[in-house]
């Protein structure tokens, strides 16, 4: 069967893309002439590869679905109308933009005044986290598509609530896929899922985190396809949710090289992001790719150190990190003597998984970002800092972005400037936190 090239407006593409979801016309190519992206996304979409890494492993029963949502998401794109409710929720529900705060005391302490740090205040946003940015766009792209239903996993919760957030607000049901490990660990966030309608669903197996929770999404994914949108929640899993959800957590790196331009005249000389799967780091990073001058580091969960295997490192080489595939795409991935995918430990539920978005391992491979890791025991050192010289309580994700620019202050040179994106605020860790330190709430 021969491919079909049509040239439409925007309106009747969707209608036609709607149409063509349930029958068989070949590859359909929807050409928008007054729109450029739309064929420069199409171009990108077919190839689903950042250098080597990235692609599309799924099961053949997924094949039908990561197509649609390819199709849809280009056409979703183009559209004037959904792009103009996408930025009116940003700003109305969310609260974008989110500022970029001058750590003054955190400066003083770390380099005497001689440079100065950052925050992009990512835990201002409605929910606490980066994550409301991209639940929000994927939920309206659930919508785009007639979709009823939205499934994510999650890890720490926070996109297990901006998820459920998301489809509260459009009136769709949910349902969350968390390992038991992390619920135990994150139950704040667990009651407020089940306050905003969603149905939390245990994961009992593996390592029973997030990797484990990826698991069984995708497994409901192959059985409701029809009417369910996945909500990936990082910049992970099979083309092309690595490439939607970076698209929608690039805001963040847009703001901030807008922001950083206002308040010092020109562009950091370090951008620093913690990295799990990878969503809120590429986002921040993708404003600065091109700026050969400005440094970008991704931090790891060192978890208790990389002598055994109880950390989530994936980039800072080790008998453990090994190229694979996991979860539809081929990246960086922890794995066992064996081959098989090695279970992580992390004082961060985010950050405890075992693969790496496949841009990250890309910007690795090719030298443009750096990637080192921080331990369980300087997060929390770096949350408790933070909370006394800010009174500004940090994920322990972020901590672990604020551990590494404590541990690099002296090599910080005068006049430098250094932005840590703040991912998300830590009242989910306090129980985490106090655990760890040995302390009764």
């Amino acid at each position: 069967m021969k491919d079909v090239v049509i040239f439409l407006g925007v309106a009747e593409c969707r209608k036609l893309y709607l149409y063509c979801c349930g029958v068989s016309v070949g590859t359909i190519f929807v050409l928008i002439s007054t729109k450029k992206y739309l064929a420069d996304t199409m171009v990108r979409a077919k190839k689903g590869y950042f250098g080597q890494f990235g692609g599309m492993f799924a099961p053949e029963t997924l094949m039908p679905a990561l197509d649609e949502v390819r199709a849809a998401y280009a056409l979703f794109c183009a559209d004037a109308h959904w792009q103009s409710e996408y930025r009116r929720l940003l700003e109305t529900y969310s609260g974008r933009a989110t500022p970029l705060y001058e750590a003054v005391n955190l400066s003083a302490r770390l380099t005497g005044g001689r440079a100065r740090i950052f925050l992009k205040r990512e835990d201002l946003n409605h929910t606490g986290a980066h994550k409301i940015t991209n639940a929000l766009g994927q939920a309206l792209l659930a919508r785009f598509m007639g979709k009823e239903r939205l499934i994510a996993e999650t890890g720490a919760g926070q996109h297990g609530v901006a998820t459920a957030t998301a489809a509260a607000l459009l009136g769709m049901s949910c349902d969350i896929y968390m390992g038991t490990v992390d619920m135990e660990r994150q139950k704040p966030n667990v009651f407020r899922m089940g306050l905003l309608g969603a149905r939390v669903v245990p994961v009992d197996s593996g390592g029973k985190t997030l990797k484990d929770a990826v698991n069984e999404a995708m497994r409901d994914w192959t059985k409701s396809v029809q009417n369910t949108h996945y909500a990936f929640g990082s910049a992970l899993g099979p083309h092309p949710f690595p490439t939607i959800v970076r698209d929608f957590q690039s805001v963040i790196g847009k703001e901030c090289r807008e922001q950083i331009m206002k308040a010092a005249g020109r562009l950091p000389n370090e951008v620093v992001a913690c990295v799990g799967g990878g969503s809120n780091a590429i986002g921040i990073f993708s404003a600065f790719i091109k700026d050969k001058g400005v440094k970008l580091t991704g931090v790891e969960a060192g978890g208790k150190g990389l002598r055994g295997n109880q950390h989530a490192v994936r980039l800072t080489m080790s008998p453990y990190t090994k190229p694979g595939i996991l979860h539809g795409s081929y990246s960086y991935v922890l794995q066992d003597r064996e081959g098989q995918i090695a279970d992580t430990h992390s004082v961060s539920a985010g950050l405890d998984y075992s693969g790496i978005g496949p841009e990250h391992a890309h910007l690795f491979d090719i030298g443009r970002a750096s990637y080192t890791y921080a331990t369980d025991s300087e997060a929390v050192d770096a949350f408790k800092m933070l909370c006394e010289t800010e009174g500004i309580i940090p994920a322990l994700e972020s901590s672990h972005a604020v551990a590494y620019v404590v541990k690099q202050a002296r090599e910080i040179k005068r006049g430098g400037i250094v932005v840590i994106n703040l991912s998300g605020r830590g009242d989910k860790d306090i129980d985490s936190v106090a655990k760890f330190l040995g302390t009764e709430i």
